[in-house]
Protein backbone atom coordinates (compact mmCIF):
# COMPACT_ATOMS: atom_id res chain seq x y z
CA UNK A 1 0.00 0.00 0.00
CA UNK A 2 1.45 3.28 -0.83
CA UNK A 3 0.64 5.67 2.61
CA UNK A 4 -0.61 9.05 1.30
CA UNK A 5 -0.31 12.07 3.53
CA UNK A 6 -3.07 15.13 3.65
CA UNK A 7 -2.59 18.59 4.01
CA UNK A 8 -3.65 19.97 8.08
CA UNK A 9 -7.54 20.95 7.70
CA UNK A 10 -8.32 24.41 7.26
CA UNK A 11 -9.91 24.08 11.46
CA UNK A 12 -6.86 22.98 13.43
CA UNK A 13 -5.07 25.74 15.03
CA UNK A 14 -2.27 24.49 16.75
CA UNK A 15 -2.30 27.58 19.91
CA UNK A 16 -5.76 26.61 20.72
CA UNK A 17 -4.59 22.55 21.82
CA UNK A 18 -3.65 24.14 25.35
CA UNK A 19 -6.88 25.68 26.22
CA UNK A 20 -11.12 24.24 26.46
CA UNK A 21 -13.51 24.53 24.04
CA UNK A 22 -16.79 23.05 22.75
CA UNK A 23 -15.78 21.20 19.30
CA UNK A 24 -18.83 22.78 16.81
CA UNK A 25 -19.97 19.12 15.84
CA UNK A 26 -21.99 20.21 12.81
CA UNK A 27 -19.61 22.47 11.37
CA UNK A 28 -16.84 20.00 11.55
CA UNK A 29 -19.45 17.22 10.04
CA UNK A 30 -19.65 19.18 7.24
CA UNK A 31 -16.04 19.81 6.84
CA UNK A 32 -15.83 16.05 7.11
CA UNK A 33 -17.99 15.91 4.21
CA UNK A 34 -15.95 18.14 1.90
CA UNK A 35 -12.69 16.19 2.91
CA UNK A 36 -13.73 13.31 1.94
CA UNK A 37 -14.99 14.51 -1.91
CA UNK A 38 -11.65 16.78 -2.12
CA UNK A 39 -9.27 14.37 -1.02
CA UNK A 40 -11.62 10.86 -2.02
CA UNK A 41 -11.01 9.50 1.59
CA UNK A 42 -12.31 5.75 1.57
CA UNK A 43 -13.88 4.07 4.88
CA UNK A 44 -11.43 2.53 7.03
CA UNK A 45 -12.70 -1.36 6.44
CA UNK A 46 -11.11 -1.33 3.03
CA UNK A 47 -7.48 -0.39 4.91
CA UNK A 48 -4.46 -2.59 3.57
CA UNK A 49 -2.23 -2.10 6.49
CA UNK A 50 -4.49 -1.80 8.49
CA UNK A 51 -3.04 0.72 11.36
CA UNK A 52 -4.74 0.96 14.78
CA UNK A 53 -3.41 4.38 16.85
CA UNK A 54 -3.67 3.82 20.55
CA UNK A 55 -4.15 6.66 22.77
CA UNK A 56 -3.40 6.37 26.65
CA UNK A 57 -4.77 9.13 28.97
CA UNK A 58 -4.86 12.08 26.58
CA UNK A 59 -6.89 13.94 28.74
CA UNK A 60 -7.46 17.14 30.49
CA UNK A 61 -6.29 16.53 33.79
CA UNK A 62 -2.92 15.14 32.37
CA UNK A 63 -1.83 17.64 29.40
CA UNK A 64 -3.43 21.08 30.67
CA UNK A 65 -1.45 23.17 32.77
CA UNK A 66 -4.07 24.24 35.33
CA UNK A 67 -5.03 20.99 35.63
CA UNK A 68 -4.14 18.47 38.58
CA UNK A 69 -1.41 16.09 37.03
CA UNK A 70 0.08 18.57 34.38
CA UNK A 71 2.54 16.04 32.59
CA UNK A 72 5.10 18.58 31.83
CA UNK A 73 8.11 16.98 30.98
CA UNK A 74 11.37 18.90 31.02
CA UNK A 75 10.40 21.46 28.80
CA UNK A 76 7.82 22.33 31.13
CA UNK A 77 5.28 22.22 27.90
CA UNK A 78 5.80 18.61 27.68
CA UNK A 79 1.82 17.08 26.82
CA UNK A 80 1.22 20.56 25.33
CA UNK A 81 3.43 20.08 22.67
CA UNK A 82 3.18 16.56 22.29
CA UNK A 83 -0.93 17.03 21.83
CA UNK A 84 0.23 19.54 19.02
CA UNK A 85 2.10 17.07 17.13
CA UNK A 86 -0.31 13.95 17.89
CA UNK A 87 -3.19 16.02 16.35
CA UNK A 88 -1.00 16.99 13.07
CA UNK A 89 -0.33 13.10 13.19
CA UNK A 90 -3.73 12.15 12.80
CA UNK A 91 -4.98 14.53 10.46
CA UNK A 92 -1.68 13.73 7.97
CA UNK A 93 -2.44 10.52 7.92
CA UNK A 94 -6.43 10.54 7.98
CA UNK A 95 -6.47 8.05 5.17
CA UNK A 96 -4.21 5.87 6.57
CA UNK A 97 -5.74 5.23 10.37
CA UNK A 98 -8.22 2.79 10.20
CA UNK A 99 -8.82 2.88 13.87
CA UNK A 100 -7.88 5.04 16.97
CA UNK A 101 -8.56 3.59 20.49
CA UNK A 102 -8.49 5.60 23.37
CA UNK A 103 -8.25 5.23 27.32
CA UNK A 104 -10.06 7.72 29.62
CA UNK A 105 -8.32 7.21 33.31
CA UNK A 106 -11.88 7.50 35.28
CA UNK A 107 -11.81 7.73 38.98
CA UNK A 108 -14.35 8.87 41.67
CA UNK A 109 -13.20 10.31 45.28
CA UNK A 110 -12.98 7.11 48.07
CA UNK A 111 -10.11 4.83 45.53
CA UNK A 112 -7.15 3.47 47.56
CA UNK A 113 -4.94 5.88 45.97
CA UNK A 114 -6.71 9.49 46.76
CA UNK A 115 -6.64 11.32 50.02
CA UNK A 116 -9.98 10.09 51.53
CA UNK A 117 -9.35 6.82 51.59
CA UNK A 118 -6.64 7.11 54.32
CA UNK A 119 -6.44 8.31 58.02
CA UNK A 120 -3.38 8.84 60.42
CA UNK A 121 -3.67 8.48 64.13
CA UNK A 122 -4.77 12.16 64.25
CA UNK A 123 -7.22 11.67 61.99
CA UNK A 124 -5.99 13.44 59.15
CA UNK A 125 -6.06 12.53 55.38
CA UNK A 126 -2.49 12.19 53.55
CA UNK A 127 -1.74 15.26 51.03
CA UNK A 128 -2.11 14.19 47.74
CA UNK A 129 1.34 13.99 45.26
CA UNK A 130 3.10 14.35 48.15
CA UNK A 131 2.75 10.67 50.50
CA UNK A 132 3.65 7.10 49.92
CA UNK A 133 2.33 4.51 51.83
CA UNK A 134 4.37 1.07 52.15
CA UNK A 135 3.68 -1.84 54.37
CA UNK A 136 5.86 -0.83 57.03
CA UNK A 137 3.24 2.30 57.42
CA UNK A 138 0.06 0.40 57.19
CA UNK A 139 1.26 -2.32 60.09
CA UNK A 140 2.61 0.22 61.90
CA UNK A 141 -0.84 1.93 61.93
CA UNK A 142 0.92 5.31 61.07
CA UNK A 143 -2.08 5.22 57.47
CA UNK A 144 -4.78 3.27 58.08
CA UNK A 145 -8.16 3.01 56.03
CA UNK A 146 -10.49 5.48 56.73
CA UNK A 147 -13.27 3.79 58.29
CA UNK A 148 -15.75 5.93 57.28
CA UNK A 149 -15.77 4.24 53.41
CA UNK A 150 -15.50 1.00 54.29
CA UNK A 151 -19.81 1.27 53.68
CA UNK A 152 -19.07 2.95 50.11
CA UNK A 153 -16.45 0.42 48.75
CA UNK A 154 -16.76 -2.74 50.81
CA UNK A 155 -19.72 -3.32 52.14
CA UNK A 156 -19.23 -1.87 55.52
CA UNK A 157 -16.18 -4.83 55.97
CA UNK A 158 -13.95 -2.38 58.19
CA UNK A 159 -11.96 -5.29 58.90
CA UNK A 160 -11.67 -6.61 55.27
CA UNK A 161 -10.97 -3.64 53.90
CA UNK A 162 -7.61 -3.29 56.70
CA UNK A 163 -6.31 -6.65 55.33
CA UNK A 164 -6.76 -5.82 51.46
CA UNK A 165 -4.83 -2.45 52.26
CA UNK A 166 -1.98 -4.03 54.05
CA UNK A 167 -2.14 -7.17 51.11
CA UNK A 168 -2.55 -4.18 48.46
CA UNK A 169 0.82 -2.45 49.32
CA UNK A 170 3.21 -5.83 50.36
CA UNK A 171 1.18 -7.16 46.96
CA UNK A 172 2.90 -3.80 44.81
CA UNK A 173 6.48 -4.38 46.55
CA UNK A 174 6.53 -7.91 45.57
CA UNK A 175 5.33 -7.47 41.83
CA UNK A 176 8.49 -4.65 41.60
CA UNK A 177 5.84 -2.07 41.09
CA UNK A 178 5.64 1.42 41.76
CA UNK A 179 4.59 1.80 45.81
CA UNK A 180 1.48 3.31 46.65
CA UNK A 181 1.27 7.31 46.33
CA UNK A 182 -1.55 8.84 47.05
CA UNK A 183 -2.17 11.15 44.43
CA UNK A 184 -4.22 14.33 43.93
CA UNK A 185 -7.73 13.86 43.37
CA UNK A 186 -7.62 13.41 39.05
CA UNK A 187 -9.50 12.26 36.09
CA UNK A 188 -12.72 12.79 38.21
CA UNK A 189 -15.95 11.02 36.06
CA UNK A 190 -18.29 13.63 34.92
CA UNK A 191 -15.57 16.25 35.01
CA UNK A 192 -13.72 18.70 32.77
CA UNK A 193 -10.67 17.14 33.88
CA UNK A 194 -12.03 13.66 33.07
CA UNK A 195 -12.78 15.10 29.14
CA UNK A 196 -10.30 14.88 26.36
CA UNK A 197 -8.10 17.52 24.93
CA UNK A 198 -10.58 19.73 22.67
CA UNK A 199 -8.41 19.63 19.51
CA UNK A 200 -7.99 16.11 19.77
CA UNK A 201 -11.68 15.41 20.54
CA UNK A 202 -11.91 17.47 17.50
CA UNK A 203 -9.49 15.37 15.14
CA UNK A 204 -10.81 11.98 16.70
CA UNK A 205 -14.33 13.14 15.70
CA UNK A 206 -13.02 14.30 11.92
CA UNK A 207 -11.17 11.02 11.48
CA UNK A 208 -14.33 9.11 12.48
CA UNK A 209 -16.69 10.78 10.21
CA UNK A 210 -13.89 10.85 7.53
CA UNK A 211 -13.05 7.22 7.65
CA UNK A 212 -16.38 6.28 8.71
CA UNK A 213 -15.46 4.37 11.88
CA UNK A 214 -16.33 4.13 15.34
CA UNK A 215 -13.35 4.97 17.51
CA UNK A 216 -12.71 2.46 20.66
CA UNK A 217 -12.95 4.22 24.34
CA UNK A 218 -11.53 2.26 26.75
CA UNK A 219 -12.82 2.95 30.51
CA UNK A 220 -9.37 2.39 33.12
CA UNK A 221 -9.30 3.09 36.74
CA UNK A 222 -12.40 3.07 38.24
CA UNK A 223 -12.18 0.51 40.59
CA UNK A 224 -12.01 1.62 43.87
CA UNK A 225 -9.50 -1.29 45.53
CA UNK A 226 -6.62 -0.75 43.01
CA UNK A 227 -4.24 1.05 40.82
CA UNK A 228 -4.85 0.85 37.08
CA UNK A 229 -1.71 2.37 35.50
CA UNK A 230 -1.82 0.27 32.75
CA UNK A 231 -4.90 -0.42 30.20
CA UNK A 232 -4.19 -3.83 29.92
CA UNK A 233 -4.86 -4.79 33.56
CA UNK A 234 -4.73 -3.30 36.98
CA UNK A 235 -1.74 -3.29 39.55
CA UNK A 236 -3.59 -5.62 41.65
CA UNK A 237 -5.83 -8.16 40.39
CA UNK A 238 -6.88 -10.48 43.72
CA UNK A 239 -7.81 -9.26 47.29
CA UNK A 240 -6.41 -10.71 50.05
CA UNK A 241 -9.04 -13.93 50.37
CA UNK A 242 -7.68 -14.72 46.70
CA UNK A 243 -11.25 -13.02 45.45
CA UNK A 244 -10.79 -11.59 42.32
CA UNK A 245 -11.05 -7.68 41.59
CA UNK A 246 -9.67 -6.94 38.66
CA UNK A 247 -8.71 -8.62 35.53
CA UNK A 248 -6.76 -8.48 32.25
CA UNK A 249 -8.52 -6.78 29.17
CA UNK A 250 -8.25 -9.80 27.16
CA UNK A 251 -10.94 -7.93 24.19
CA UNK A 252 -8.61 -4.96 24.19
CA UNK A 253 -5.11 -7.21 23.79
CA UNK A 254 -6.84 -9.13 21.31
CA UNK A 255 -7.88 -6.15 19.10
CA UNK A 256 -4.53 -4.78 19.23
CA UNK A 257 -2.84 -7.69 18.27
CA UNK A 258 -5.24 -8.20 15.36
CA UNK A 259 -3.78 -5.16 13.51
CA UNK A 260 -0.73 -5.27 10.88
CA UNK A 261 0.49 -1.84 13.09
CA UNK A 262 -0.18 -0.29 16.27
CA UNK A 263 1.19 3.53 16.54
CA UNK A 264 1.42 4.43 20.67
CA UNK A 265 1.07 7.53 22.11
CA UNK A 266 -0.19 9.54 25.69
CA UNK A 267 0.55 10.32 29.29
CA UNK A 268 2.45 9.70 30.70
CA UNK A 269 5.64 7.98 29.37
CA UNK A 270 6.61 7.16 32.53
CA UNK A 271 3.68 5.69 34.31
CA UNK A 272 0.54 4.98 32.33
CA UNK A 273 1.92 4.45 28.68
CA UNK A 274 5.31 2.42 30.16
CA UNK A 275 3.02 0.12 32.09
CA UNK A 276 0.83 -0.75 29.14
CA UNK A 277 3.82 -1.12 27.08
CA UNK A 278 5.11 -3.59 29.81
CA UNK A 279 2.35 -5.37 29.96
CA UNK A 280 1.43 -5.51 26.32
CA UNK A 281 5.11 -6.74 25.73
CA UNK A 282 4.19 -10.10 28.40
CA UNK A 283 1.53 -10.71 26.57
CA UNK A 284 3.47 -10.75 22.85
CA UNK A 285 6.35 -12.81 24.28
CA UNK A 286 4.06 -15.29 25.80
CA UNK A 287 2.11 -15.93 22.38
CA UNK A 288 4.95 -14.95 19.56
CA UNK A 289 7.91 -12.27 20.03
CA UNK A 290 7.67 -11.53 16.09
CA UNK A 291 4.50 -9.87 17.22
CA UNK A 292 6.51 -6.84 19.14
CA UNK A 293 7.44 -6.00 15.33
CA UNK A 294 4.11 -4.26 15.13
CA UNK A 295 4.08 -1.82 17.61
CA UNK A 296 5.57 1.58 17.15
CA UNK A 297 6.05 4.21 19.94
CA UNK A 298 5.37 8.04 18.92
CA UNK A 299 8.55 9.25 21.19
CA UNK A 300 7.56 12.45 20.10
CA UNK A 301 4.12 12.27 21.38
CA UNK A 302 4.49 11.34 25.17
CA UNK A 303 6.34 13.00 27.80
CA UNK A 304 7.59 11.83 31.53
CA UNK A 305 6.42 13.05 34.72
CA UNK A 306 8.58 15.63 36.00
CA UNK A 307 8.50 17.78 39.21
CA UNK A 308 11.35 20.32 39.17
CA UNK A 309 13.37 20.22 42.60
CA UNK A 310 10.83 17.15 43.33
CA UNK A 311 11.10 14.04 40.85
CA UNK A 312 12.37 13.68 38.08
CA UNK A 313 11.00 9.94 35.60
CA UNK A 314 12.50 11.62 32.41
CA UNK A 315 15.55 8.63 32.43
CA UNK A 316 13.28 5.90 33.29
CA UNK A 317 10.94 6.44 30.65
CA UNK A 318 13.49 6.23 28.48
CA UNK A 319 15.43 3.55 29.99
CA UNK A 320 11.98 1.49 29.42
CA UNK A 321 11.66 2.70 25.62
CA UNK A 322 14.77 1.50 25.65
CA UNK A 323 14.19 -1.65 26.77
CA UNK A 324 10.89 -1.84 24.46
CA UNK A 325 13.15 -1.49 21.12
CA UNK A 326 15.49 -3.95 21.93
CA UNK A 327 12.53 -6.55 22.38
CA UNK A 328 11.40 -5.43 18.64
CA UNK A 329 9.35 -2.64 19.05
CA UNK A 330 9.66 0.25 17.23
CA UNK A 331 10.28 3.75 18.43
CA UNK A 332 9.73 6.21 15.35
CA UNK A 333 8.98 9.93 15.40
CA UNK A 334 5.39 11.14 14.54
CA UNK A 335 6.99 13.30 11.69
CA UNK A 336 7.93 10.29 9.68
CA UNK A 337 6.28 8.96 6.57
CA UNK A 338 4.67 5.67 7.15
CA UNK A 339 6.06 4.68 4.61
CA UNK A 340 9.80 5.13 6.05
CA UNK A 341 8.64 2.83 9.33
CA UNK A 342 10.07 -0.43 9.38
CA UNK A 343 8.06 -3.33 8.29
CA UNK A 344 4.92 -1.39 6.83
Amino acid sequence: MSFRELPLPPHFQPRHVDAVWRVPYAERAQDAADWIEKHQVRPAGTDQPAICLFLVDCQNTFCLPEYELFVAGRSGRGAIDDNVRLCQFIYRNLASISLITLTMDTHTALQIFHPAFWVNEAGEHPVGGRTVITSADVESGAWRVNPEVAWSVARGDSDYLERHALHYVRTLTEGGKYPLLVWPYHAMLGGIGHALVSALEEAIFFHSLTRRVRPRFEVKGDNPLTEHYSALRPEVMEGPDGRKIGSKNEPLISTLLEYDAVAIAGQAKSHCVAWTLNDLLEEIQARDPALAGKIYLLEDCTSAVVVPGVVDFTDQADEAFARFARAGMHVVRSTDPLAAWPGL
